[in-house]
């Protein structure tokens, strides 16, 4: 009697267990949510590393996002140019234009910045911030202790030989987790051709006060505003910022620039040869003027 009711046990227990699976086979059917398949292709142009730089949940929320038209088919700066006309076919839109961008530090301080103090705590930039603001005098400088290098996913970033963190730009996807890193706001996005000059400094300081806490400080000078023909540079709020739109890489900016602040740094023979063309020039001016005026 007893095996009979096990056998039976089982038996509504098999029973019970096919009628709630076709139960939830018939339910799955009918409040199933229909997925729009673009979405699938979508997010098979994404890069797939789920590392929010788009400002979305992972890859599968910048998808829906974009199909949703809630997000630019660029979205995805890691996907890269050619995932972005993919995407941009996918929706029935033209493919994106524009220069790639990548990551810039906007620092070239590091071991020329002047220390308080030597810091001992905790590797990371947030950490150091925290002890009375920083060991550096520079309020603006890069602390180079590499938390914008542990946020990027590609190894894009790392602290360079002068203790200030430097983008490869080969690997930077612009993702802008080191942007969001860094708790002194220096890096910005610039573009990746090595044709456009970056002022590698932030600090709003005065000439004076800048000068004092680093050498290679920019200090508001304007000199590299009065040289550009381009009007692609400007000091604002005492520091020379780029138009990079307006800049066509003529690296006249750079070679008189007192500071070294405007990369790329102008070599000394760079700047020898503009300082002797000038001269040219002012002298060729003043015997012009020393004729006009004998006639």
């Amino acid at each position: 009697m007893d095996v009979m009711n096990i056998v039976y046990a089982i038996l509504v227990l098999g029973v019970l267990g096919a009628l709630f699976g076709l139960v939830l086979a018939v339910a799955s059917k009918v409040f199933e949510v229909k997925k729009d398949p673009r979405e699938e292709a979508i997010l098979s142009h994404l890069a797939g590393a789920n590392c929010g730089g788009c400002g979305y949940p992972g890859c599968a929320g910048c998808a829906a996002a974009i199909l949703a038209g809630e997000a630019p088919v660029n979205a995805c700066a890691p996907a890269g140019a050619e995932n972005a006309a993919a995407i941009a076919e996918i929706m029935g839109q033209s493919a994106p234009t524009g220069e790639r961008q990548v990551a810039f530090v906007r620092c070239n301080g590091g071991i020329n910045a002047k220390k308080r103090y030597d810091y001992v705590g905790v590797k990371d930039c947030i950490s150091a911030t925290k002890v009375a603001g920083g060991p550096l005098e520079c309020q603006f400088g890069c602390l180079g202790f590499g938390s914008c290098v542990n946020a990027c996913q590609f190894g894009a970033m790392s602290i360079g030989p002068n203790g200030a963190a430097v983008v490869d730009p080969d690997k930077c996807t612009a993702c802008m987790a080191c942007i969001k890193a860094c708790p002194r706001h220096l890096i910005d996005l610039a573009p990746a051709s090595e044709k456009k000059v970056r002022v590698a400094c932030a600090n709003l300081d005065k000439g004076k006060a800048a000068m004092s806490v680093c050498s290679s400080s920019c200090i508001g000078c304007g000199l590299c505003e009065k040289e550009c023909r381009k009007d692609a540079i400007h000091v604002v709020n005492g520091v020379a910022v780029v138009d990079y739109d307006k800049c066509i890489g003529c690296k006249m900016c750079t070679k008189v620039c007192p500071r070294d602040a405007i990369l790329p740094i102008a070599t000394a023979e760079e700047k020898e040869k503009y300082k002797a063309v000038k001269k040219a020039q002012a002298e060729k001016a003043a015997a012009a003027k020393a004729a006009a005026s004998a006639e």
